[in-house]
């Protein structure tokens, strides 16, 4: 069957990727609707305003783009797709506290897709995926809804984004575009599309699993090697050498790559995608699943396990936290994002409440009765003075200007991003300390057992 010619893209989802790709692909001049439940968004949008700030220009280009006739938004889906000749869809997909995929919001967008869905028009999957969910469950959401079939009557394929927030125009240059469909047709289709509105190399997949599959090596691949980095930071404590000079050194040899050790990881990505490959493992037999992915899911440990080691090093000096108040330094999952996707500093907070500690927190991106709705205390003038330990979980650029004077009563400041100056903090008479600098042991003084297999089953397995 004829492609839909129709030159309107419906970009079904307006986050803080969602709406980038909106405006890349008007750049492109691509008539372009963005679909949102929110209708505060899509006010916003056809108002001439971004929701979003991170992105350079992108305020700019929502106005730019809105007053052309560019781009527009819409809270009624089906109705965008049935103009549409292209439909992306970047509906975030999340994970429940059995770390299971919860599809209902991207299903309940499949669902009004189908509904408007025509002959001849191209869906495109970008919200990453375990492997097999385009090809299994959303055609057959589709198809059922429809009547129609997929790679005949319309094309269906998978292309992950690989981009990251406050760089997204960026990166949509710099790295190739993974592709691939339900079949041939699809592929190139989508191959097309891409071509006509990126500039950038397009890799074709022999599917679309396959091209699932190539975002969820990404990110685990990112989650082992920080698990490694941080593995070596314990041994580092536990012998008093120095992690980050012997990482340094090491990755002068053109084979090692080891990332930098941290308190955690958090955001959107690196903590939730390896659980969806995991999550393919399910149709496998038991005695399969017990003998692959072992290191995925120990690092998923091991990362989590950072704000227990985190706190075990501060105790070294300041003894047991019990009732002694402790300041962490950003609630965002990294530096300089509005956003606490599944951030450490959660990790980092319930670790030193269970030792007793009382946890104040300081974050300028936030606003303080959001961070009080969030779970925290911010801290005031009144508890400065009572503050013993400072504990840094996002490096925010703001940081490298904080007044570390202020808390004279601060023993030690662990700086979990290897971001801060520390002869201004040890000008103050207070101990810096990083994960792995080797200055500190341990309160028991006794080297860890790896963090790896210090979580698994009393068999010897590892429970999904």
């Amino acid at each position: 069957m004829q492609s839909n010619f129709s030159p309107i893209v419906a970009v079904v989802g307006l986050g803080k990727i969602g709406l980038p790709l909106a405006v890349q692909y008007a750049r492109h001049g691509r008539h372009v609707i963005g679909c949102d439940i929110n209708s505060t968004v899509v006010e916003k949008i056809n108002a001439g305003q971004s929701p979003i700030q991170e992105e350079q220009g992108i305020e700019t280009d929502v106005a730019a783009l809105v007053r052309e006739g560019l781009l527009s938004a819409s809270t009624n889906t089906t109705e965008a797709v049935k103009r549409a000749g292209v439909v992306i869809v970047i509906v975030p997909v999340v994970i429940d506290e059995q770390h299971k995929a919860d599809f209902r919001g991207i299903d309940a967008a499949t669902e009004a897709i189908a509904a408007g869905l025509q002959p001849g028009t191209l869906v495109v999957y970008e919200t990453t995926l375990p492997v097999g969910t385009t090809a299994e469950r959303f055609r057959r959401i589709l198809e059922q809804a429809t009547n129609l079939k997929s790679g005949q009557d319309f094309d269906l394929a998978y292309s992950p984004e690989r981009v990251s927030s406050g760089s997204i125009f960026r990166d949509l240059h710099l790295y190739p575009k993974v592709v691939g469909g339900v079949n041939e047709q699809s592929t190139v289709a989508a191959t097309t599309f891409y071509a006509s509105v990126l500039d950038t190399e397009i890799i074709q997949m022999a599917s679309s699993d396959e091209a699932e599959f190539v975002k969820l090596i990404e990110t685990t691949y990112r989650d082992v090697n920080i698990a490694l980095a941080n593995e070596f930071a314990c041994f580092a404590d536990a012998h008093r050498l120095n992690v980050t000079a012997a990482i340094a050194a090491a990755n002068t040899q053109p084979y090692s790559h080891i990332h930098a050790p941290g308190v955690g990881v958090g955001g959107h990505c690196i903590p939730v995608y390896p659980y969806f490959l995991l999550q393919g493992l399910e149709r496998l037999s038991q005695e399969a699943r017990e003998r692959m992915l072992l290191l995925p899911r120990a690092a998923r440990r091991i990362n989590d396990a950072m704000a227990e080691q985190a706190v075990r090093l501060i105790e070294a000096v300041t003894g047991p936290l019990a009732q002694k108040s402790v300041l962490l330094l950003g609630v965002a999952y990294r530096g300089d994002v509005h956003e606490t996707a599944f951030t450490s500093a959660k990790l980092l907070q319930d670790a030193l409440q269970e030792r007793g500690a009382i946890v104040y927190v300081d974050d300028p991106l936030f606003r303080t009765d959001e961070l009080r709705t969030l779970g925290y205390t911010p801290l005031n003038d009144e508890h400065r003075y009572e503050v013993c330990a400072i504990l840094l979980q996002a490096n925010h650029t703001a940081y490298q200007a904080f007044d570390f004077s202020q808390f004279p009563h601060c023993q030690v400041v662990l700086d979990g991003r290897q971001a801060l100056r520390r002869k201004q903090i040890e000008a103050l008479g207070m101990q810096y300390l990083t994960l792995g600098d080797g200055k500190q042991a341990t309160q028991d003084g006794q080297q860890p057992t790896s963090l790896a297999f210090s979580s698994g089953t009393a068999d010897g397995g590892w429970a999904l």
